[in-house]
């Protein structure tokens, strides 16, 4: 059976069955992604106890995961999203019970920057994580997604030169993920980290870039940061010392 340790990094919550409101839980560290650690560490159906809102992959890095009105979809490398049940499970992931305390109209053309900028000015403490939904339309979506690995597996940085980009027009979806603080280095992606899902559920991905037209902006702001780290396995034996900074880049760029 396998042994977990759950840490509070910024407040201890003893007793808590699930993760409260304004809370970003995560399991593992994306540096444990970057160097291949892609063995699945929780189920899907103990990820959603913590959040109904987030992003992440799946056991064996197989596609990209949204997790969007406590239902987890599986982007794949093939360009097909599947509904994923609550056996499968995850190596990486962040959720969050998403209640918004910030919602703003979109009326104009943003680009990926300027719509980041955007969130800048509604949630200036950058100090904090913030959770991020815009349903909207998107007349530029720019994703990708990768293919199921085999063992030994190789880095994130080696499988990303194989990923799938996939470029649509005009659609109406969902953009979710987060923006993290820059002391999380190694722990998260810091910055924005972002995925989407079309309202038919057909198409998804990592975002690469895109333009939205209009829609709403919903912000929840976390000030606190629950993490899930595994005790043995892949995670006990990585060496963590090694700066990853370059590999993070090249992955999310």
């Amino acid at each position: 059976m396998k042994k977990w340790i759950g840490l509070f990094l910024l407040a201890f919550l003893a007793g808590c069955a699930t993760a409260p409101k304004d809370t970003l839980m995560q399991v593992s560290t994306i540096d444990a992604l970057l160097a291949g650690a892609y063995d699945g560490q929780i189920t899907l159906g103990e990820l959603l106890t913590h959040g109904n809102t987030g992003i992440g992959t799946f056991d064996a890095l197989e596609g990209e995961m949204i997790v969007i009105d406590r239902q987890v979809y599986q982007a794949r490398a093939d360009g097909t999203v599947r509904r994923m049940p609550a056996d499968a499970s995850t190596p990486f992931a962040a959720v969050v019970q998403f209640d918004a305390d910030r919602t703003a109209p979109i009326r104009t053309r943003l680009t990926n920057k300027a719509f980041q900028e955007k969130i800048d000015v509604l949630a200036p403490n950058k100090n904090l994580f913030v959770a991020v939904r815009m349903d909207g339309t998107f007349p530029l979506m720019k994703v990708r997604s990768v293919p199921k690995q085999k063992k030994p597996y190789p880095p994130l940085a080696e499988v990303t030169q194989r990923q799938t980009v996939f470029n649509y027009t005009n659609v109406i979806g969902t953009v979710l993920g987060f923006r993290c603080p820059g002391f999380v280095k190694g722990v998260n992606v810091p910055g924005y980290h972002l995925h989407f899902i079309s309202t038919d559920k057909t198409k998804g991905g990592h975002i690469l870039d895109f333009e939205t037209s209009g829609g709403i902006l919903n912000l929840d702001t976390c000030r606190r940061f629950f993490m899930i780290l595994a005790e043995s396995g892949q995670f006990a034996e990585l060496d963590f010392s090694h700066d990853r900074t370059t590999e993070l880049e090249r992955v999310e760029k």
